[in-house]
């Protein structure tokens, strides 16, 4: 019988059945797995299934029967893509399942910074509003959305959707093609220096790769407005994180939201996590994806990609 391997399971969630992959073969379910045991998990898997597994070829060459990996993910840095090619395995991902996970999750990060509400909230239930002389607290300014300048990063599938939501919002859209590649005829692409400097709110939403790591450096900070606003929802290596905790120091961007760091979950020497003004920067624990729906489409994404490479009709095949 087909063998299956789920390595990190835990990673998906509660409330996450997987009886459905069942049908395809006999079901190995593990919640995670340590670098050292994957080689003896995958040995007779003919499926894989993993979120964030490093698969590579010291384990992957001990899986003699294996046909096909499945990333419960959109992205795939953590699969040797060149030694699966060689082996003739194939990789599939999961894509368009969290678009909308992501995008919402892209303005929680804006307002959580742009308009402070765990500082209001605080400031009403620590009783110093009740001590108030005045009806309202003004010590934490915010600034409309309306006629700024909104820079997207990767105007993919969710880069794009960002950028329609905040076209209603009353912003100028500008982007930057991290591939090269003009995607859209409705919003103007510029070099990523010109989108530095005229954007009043950065996000990013492209994937990791050579031409993306460590993209956003020291020097770029630099190119930044005071009271920008940069956001991350692509990959932690895109952004210096060293240089980040820097320039929020130094003032040259007002806040940051991140939800992927370079090193996930991060260490405790991170220097993000000793700022001056601790409050300039939200960091959320990968979760920009992680909706109950997402989390459930991703499940359904799995069991398609399996079904349709097990009928000769493989989907999402990243190479």
């Amino acid at each position: 019988m087909r063998e299956i391997c789920i390595l990190d399971a835990k990673t998906l969630g509660p409330g996450i059945y997987f009886s459905p992959l069942e049908q395809w073969g006999r079901l190995k379910v593990y919640a995670a797995t340590a670098p050292r045991e994957t080689a003896e998990r995958i040995a007779d898997s003919e499926i894989i299934i993993s979120n964030k597994v490093i698969l590579n070829e010291n384990n992957l060459k001990e899986a003699s029967q294996l046909k096909l990996i499945c990333v419960a993910a959109t992205g795939t840095n953590n699969v040797d893509l060149a030694y699966a090619a060689r082996r003739g395995i194939t990789v599939c991902n999961a894509a368009g399942y969290s678009t909308l996970s992501v995008v919402q999750h892209t303005f929680a990060l804006l307002f959580y910074l742009l308009q402070s509400p765990a500082y209001y909230d605080s400031y009403v239930k620590s009783g110093q509003y009740s001590s108030s002389d005045i009806f309202t607290h003004l010590d934490r300014p915010f600034w409309e959305l309306a006629g700024r300048t909104w820079g997207i990063i990767g105007l993919g599938t969710i880069g794009r959707s960002v950028a329609d939501i905040v076209r209603a919002f009353g912003c100028r859209v500008i982007y930057y093609s991290t591939s090269g590649v003009d995607r859209s005829e409705d919003y103007q692409r510029t070099d990523l220096d010109e989108l530095l400097r005229e954007s009043d709110i950065i996000s990013i939403h492209a994937p990791l790769n050579e031409k993306t790591h460590n993209l956003i450096d020291a020097d770029k900070f630099k190119l930044m407005k005071k009271n920008a606003l940069l956001l991350n929802l692509g990959r932690g290596g895109i952004v210096n994180e060293e240089e980040l905790a820097a320039a929020l120091n130094a003032g040259c961007l007002a806040g940051a939201g991140l939800d992927v760091l370079e090193n996930e979950p991060l260490k405790r020497d991170n220097p993000l996590l000793h700022l001056d003004k601790p409050e300039k920067l939200l960091i959320t624990p990968h979760i920009a994806w992680a909706s109950q729906e997402a989390r459930a489409r991703l499940l359904e994404e799995i069991s398609l990609n399996i079904s349709g490479f097990l009928a000769g009709s493989p989907r999402n095949v990243v190479f």
